[in-house]
């Protein structure tokens, strides 16, 4: 089964002495990561790491909350209409 475009495997990386990593090239370029970007950091003890830009995670989130004010506006005007 091949995997969706907008899914990748860059490769694996070593962590230095220090605990630095380098992104694999690719990687920055297709999420245009440029030098003196920062970069969030989650876990999960079960999953493992995962690294976001924050454009993409505040994204994300606005679109999430786009979608609890949706919800909200739905139950309010059902509640209303009772």
């Amino acid at each position: 089964m091949k995997a969706p475009e907008s899914k990748k495997f860059y490769g694996s990386i070593t962590v230095s002495e220090r605990g630095q990593i380098v992104i694999p090239a690719d990687a920055r370029r297709d999420f245009n990561i440029k030098t003196g970007d920062k970069l969030l950091v989650f876990g999960d003890m079960e999953k493992g790491l995962g690294i976001a830009t924050f454009d993409i995670m505040q994204r994300t989130m606005e679109g999430t909350a786009d979608l609890f004010r949706e919800i909200g506006s739905t139950i309010k005007h059902k509640e209303k209409n009772k």
